[in-house]
């Protein structure tokens, strides 16, 4: 009996003379290390996510699969890197949404984000909160408003890139609160997170999953979650609960491949993490973060990008933000 491996490398190598690949590049895709390339620094929610899909993979088919952080330029130097890649299956992207809205938020994006990478899978979606220092007196939405419109030149956003969906809660925060508060871009959940803590700035929307641990221990405060239903990991109302209605905003995560990715292996690469993504949710693992995994085929992860991008090009519109 064909151990998992053989059984792959197999079926790659039946289909190659209907495929763009041949049996030794996907032995390639087997052999060697697979990078899988964060384009934020460590610790925050899209890294988190990352690491544990590396580990379930490395536990079901055997590959090495090393997490690589490659911060900056809103997630653009990490996805960069991919785009340039040899499109053998050995280096893929794990982001965010942010991926797919550089072109909305960057000046001189290196790519187009839909039309130059391959939607390979959706992985999940998780709710996202609104946390702010620990020193901040409000304790809901609605008092913190008060405070803000007292002093509005004192507050400003931190986020975890340009484009993120933390950034665009941000925007869409604002205009339902009718203010125009600052956003500042930083190089990933964990140096905004730290911020902050540090009461350097004063509000920030991210994924749960990484926020909640500070908001756990009162290093920062947690005020509320920005979906329209309230999330099992933690006991905080919705922004609509707590004073801002309207606020419906979540984090979602996928991988992606280089534009020349053969068909034959996007299928193979979407149906394997696509277990991988299963089982996690089987362990009980997705649950702790707040993860509802999505499974998707490839083309139904490319029209949920495109109808995301659309969605949210309208709100930077509407919020009259200017691309850096």
């Amino acid at each position: 009996m064909l151990t998992r491996r053989r059984f792959v490398l197999s079926s790659l190598a039946l289909s190659a003379s209907t495929t763009a690949f041949s049996a030794a590049r996907a032995s390639k895709l087997i052999e060697r290390p697979i990078k899988l390339i964060v384009p934020f620094a460590a610790g925050g929610g899209v890294d988190v996510f990352a690491r544990l899909l590396a580990e379930k993979l490395r536990q079901r088919e055997g590959f090495t699969i090393v997490v690589e952080n490659r911060a900056g330029a809103s997630g653009s130097i990490g996805g960069n890197a991919v785009r340039t890649a040899e499109a053998d299956g050995t280096t893929l992207l794990f982001s965010a949404g942010t991926h797919v809205m550089a072109q909305h938020v960057l000046k001189n994006s290196p790519y187009d984000p839909l039309a130059d990478f391959v939607a390979i899978v959706r992985v999940g979606e998780a709710p996202m909160m609104l946390v702010v220092p620990p020193t901040v007196a409000a304790n809901n939405i609605g008092e913190l408003l008060a405070e803000i419109r007292k002093t509005p030149t004192q507050w400003t956003f931190a986020t975890s890139a340009l484009g993120s969906p933390g950034h665009l809660a941000e925007l869409d925060f604002n205009r339902l609160a009718g203010l125009s508060l600052p956003i500042q871009p930083y190089r990933g959940t964990a140096p905004a997170l730290n911020d902050i803590a540090g009461g350097h700035v004063q509000l920030l929307i991210d994924p749960v999953l990484a926020l909640l641990p500070l908001a756990s221990v009162k290093s920062v405060k947690g005020l509320a979650v920005t979906t329209a239903k309230r999330t099992p990991l933690a006991d905080y109302p919705t922004a609509a609960e707590s004073g801002l209605a309207g606020m419906d905003h979540s984090t979602w995560y996928g991988v992606w491949g280089p534009k020349a990715l053969p068909a034959e292996l996007v299928g193979k690469l979407n149906a394997m993490i696509n277990a991988a993504v299963a089982d996690l949710k089987t362990d009980g693992q997705l649950a702790k973060l707040g993860i509802e995994p999505a499974a998707e085929t490839p083309a139904q992860f490319a029209e949920f990008a495109k109808s995301y991008v659309a969605r949210n090009a309208e709100l930077l519109k509407a919020s009259k933000f200017e691309a850096m």
